[in-house]
């Protein structure tokens, strides 16, 4: 028993999963914000963009 206890504190395999699964889980969140805040931005310029050229009148040139 004291052998497998021995052998099991000095694996460390599991412990560099964790590591793996908590950074990729914090790309995956900030992926996330950063991909909200963009598409916030960019919808209100093509809102924008579109109401401009709406607005233009093609017959005036």
């Amino acid at each position: 028993m004291e052998r497998f206890f021995e052998r099991f504190v000095s694996e460390d395999k599991g412990a560099v999963t964790v590591d793996w699964v908590v950074l990729c889980a914090g790309v995956v969140g900030l992926t996330a914000a950063v991909y909200s805040t963009l598409n916030d931005g960019t919808t209100n310029v093509a809102d924008q963009t579109a109401g401009y050229v709406g607005a233009l009148d093609p017959g005036g040139f």
